[in-house]
């Protein structure tokens, strides 16, 4: 079987090297669709948003995949789908040049002159993303739930076109899928999975600021992700949240305050509305497919019910997954800058040792907030696909419902976004400036996102 992967992976090296041999071009940024081949607007995105779903799924049930980790794996399946179908895209902009480790003339493209099918281009880069991301530590059923979506997809997708256009599209497909695994290979994250929190130990300063462990897991997650390449260059300096309130324990200090406020919160305040948001919102590993896979289930959902085209979906997503791993990449490097103590560890420290939190608090600094970071940067995403600066949208988000909970409705982009901040305070395990420096942070980046990369305009 290992002799049969590598012929595999040796006939896939190959394949990206000719192809990259005829990616020559004028303006390596700018590229101009294939006269051709119909343009990607023309083809349904339903595929693609189903591999984007079945990518919570594989999340969920893989060993290693916590949030940084997950976060990752949705960054560059949204990146190989993009890249497979940006030559049907009218005025489309690759991505090679503008983001970190992807230079101009590093990915495939296909021959001039000669007609692709972008779907089945999509469809083939999508499943081999997929495989690649998690391919270690991937069990047999999820291995085959890939392979029978893509065959399903292609039996669908390739009627009436010719076994010659069905070749071509699909070995492009996973020759620009494959040229962007051999680049994630160097981006600090690899097959980070097998290893999520670090053997190399991390040595946690010992002040009486810093975080200590609260449960059975004594390593903090993920830390050194921060060193992990982000997609936009600079972004993880740029969008860095400041200094948090001094710590002191003091009990008319700033940042004491900060501590009972949760304390009342979570002891005298919580509501039942209050707890249910809290645990909604809370995407523990394994339970959910993590904060990334649950904003993912937002967006692909939106374009789902928008009937959103491969063009649309591919450019969202795209964007999405940029977002995502540079929230989580510099939200981790606030966390481990600052290497800042949980609620439940100050508080029973210095005002109550038998405080309890609602949910379990994650094994790694408070400073700022994950969820926080990671909603905010989507929620700029959102905004910029579906409405205007308002954030005004309602849609009810369907996501949560296969794990039990009822569906809950919004009116507006930032309505939800602070709603997800909002459920650390409640649940105990966030101090407020760490959400409210996350969305800061998460919104720089999603700004970053939809301002400072070159995207498709007019989007179909």
């Amino acid at each position: 079987m290992k002799h049969l992967l590598s012929i595999f992976t040796s006939f896939l090296v190959l394949l990206t090297l000719v192809f990259t041999l005829h990616s020559c071009q004028d303006d390596p940024l700018i590229v101009s669709p294939q006269q051709e081949s119909p343009l990607a607007r023309t083809y349904d995105g339903n595929f693609l948003q189903d591999y984007f779903f079945l990518n919570c799924r594989i999340t969920q049930t893989t060993d290693g995949f916590l949030p940084t980790q997950a976060a990752r794996a949705y960054g560059y399946l949204g990146v190989a789908a993009y890249e497979a179908v940006i030559h049907g895209i009218d005025g489309g902009k690759s991505l090679a040049g503008q983001i970190n480790g992807i230079e101009p003339g590093s990915l495939p493209t296909p021959r001039k002159g000669e007609e692709y099918n972008w779907a089945l281009a999509c469809n083939a880069a999508a499943a081999h993303t997929m495989r690649r991301m998690f391919e270690i530590n991937i069990t047999k059923d999820n291995r085959e739930r890939i392979d029978r979506m893509e065959m399903q997809n292609k039996a669908l997708l390739r009627e009436g076109v010719s076994n010659e256009i069905v070749e071509r599209s699909e070995n492009y497909g996973l020759a620009v899928a494959e040229a962007l695994y051999q680049i994630s290979t160097t981006d600090g994250g690899h097959e980070a999975y097998l290893d999520p929190f670090s053997k190399d130990k991390f040595h946690m300063p010992a002040d009486e600021h810093c975080w200590i462990p609260t449960g059975a897991q004594r390593i903090p997650l993920s830390p050194f992700w921060h060193q992990n390449r982000s997609f936009i260059p600079d972004i993880v300096e740029t969008s860095q949240p400041g200094d948090h309130i001094d710590y002191s324990i003091d009990e008319n200090s700033a940042f004491y305050a900060q501590a009972i406020d949760v304390y009342e919160q979570v002891t005298h305040r919580n509501t039942a509305e209050h707890l249910t948001i809290a645990k909604y919102w809370a995407d523990d590993p394994f339970e959910t497919c993590t904060p990334a896979g649950h904003t993912f289930n937002i967006g692909t959902q939106l374009l789902q019910e928008s009937n959103a085209t491969l063009e649309k979906t591919a450019v969202g997503l795209a964007m999405m997954a940029v977002a995502e791993n540079d929230a989580f990449i510099s939200c981790w490097k606030s966390k481990y800058d600052y290497v800042l103590i949980r609620p439940v560890s100050y508080i029973q420290k210095n005002i109550d040792p038998n405080f309890e939190t609602v949910i379990g608090t994650p094994p790694f600094p408070a400073y700022t907030s994950g969820h926080s970071a990671e909603i905010g940067a989507a929620t700029k995403v959102f905004i910029h696909l579906f409405t205007d600066e308002s954030g005004d949208y309602s849609f009810t988000d369907l996501s949560q419902v296969q794990y039990g909970f009822e569906a809950r409705t919004f009116d507006n982009f930032y309505e939800m976004a602070e709603e997800c901040a909002l459920s650390r305070y409640y649940g105990g395990i966030h101090f407020e400036m760490d959400n409210t420096k996350g969305l800061d942070l998460g919104y720089a980046v999603g700004d970053a996102v939809v301002n400072d990369l070159n995207w498709p305009e007019n989007i179909q």
